[in-house]
């Protein structure tokens, strides 16, 4: 990279959260956003944000940025650039000072904790069912104790955590969430919908669980009767909708 005595340019990873947006009015979104963060306008931390307009299901005529960034920032989200613009909104975007980032842009899943002692080892698993996607589905899994501030994602397949997590981490799957110790912080089973994916563990204590983008918050603690117990989070379909529902687990 070029540089000099007074200035350097240096390549570094980008950790950032990415929203694919398939609309673009603001009270759509922000309903949307309620639902999925059950509530809690805290859920993100001022998280760095790029927003992608690669998936709108119509390319609208006019956007209101306005409203959107006044939604997103709302939720502790911090919008810095925009990826995969249609040409017709180029303009537009070019007024709200975001950045427009080049062709392809940046994956839209979260990477995993950068930290060499927690880096997990991954093994190929069957899933079922298997990934709509075509991808081969893997399992995650983490011998180290997930700590306060680290993030692990597993494309495709499953998670196992040997040693638990703690207060402040986040889980995300495409598949199922395995917990052989204490499993606390944000956990997200079938990330990219699998409404048949589960979360398993022995000491139930999370902040938050979420099986296909249904959301539960634990904003008072979790109940005496499944804290710090074996549980098995999945969810059902009804004539009412979707929800979540928590078991104990038999491990006799």
């Amino acid at each position: 990279m070029p540089q000099t005595r007074d200035l350097e340019f240096r390549n570094a990873a980008m950790d950032v959260t990415v929203a694919v947006l398939h609309h673009t009015e603001p009270p759509r979104l922000a309903d949307a956003m309620h639902k999925m963060m059950g509530g809690m306008p805290d859920f993100f931390d001022g998280d760095a944000t790029v927003l992608d307009l690669g998936e709108l299901a119509t390319i609208p005529e006019h956007i209101d940025w306005t409203g959107i960034l006044s939604l997103f920032r709302r939720f502790c989200l911090r919008p810095v650039a925009v990826q995969n613009v249609p040409p017709a909104l180029l303009e537009g975007v070019r007024q709200t000072n975001l950045a427009i980032l080049p062709e392809g842009g940046l994956r839209n899943h979260p990477a995993p904790a950068p930290e060499p002692a927690a880096a997990p080892v991954q093994q190929q698993l069957p899933l079922t069912p298997p990934p709509s996607s075509g991808q081969p589905a893997t399992t995650m899994i983490i011998d180290r104790p997930l700590r306060t501030g680290q993030q692990v994602y597993a494309k495709y397949g499953d998670i196992v955590l040997l040693c638990g997590s703690s207060s402040g981490a986040e889980i995300i799957a495409d598949g199922c969430v395995h917990c052989y110790g204490p499993l606390r912080g944000r956990v997200l089973a079938g990330g990219a919908g699998n409404t048949n994916a589960r979360i398993f563990t022995t000491n139930f204590g999370p902040e938050i669980v979420s099986i296909g983008g249904i959301y539960k918050t634990f904003e008072h603690g979790v109940p005496d009767s499944i804290a710090g117990k074996p549980v098995h989070v999945r969810l059902v379909t009804n004539e009412s909708g979707q929800k979540l529902v928590i078991e104990p687990l038999r491990l006799n």
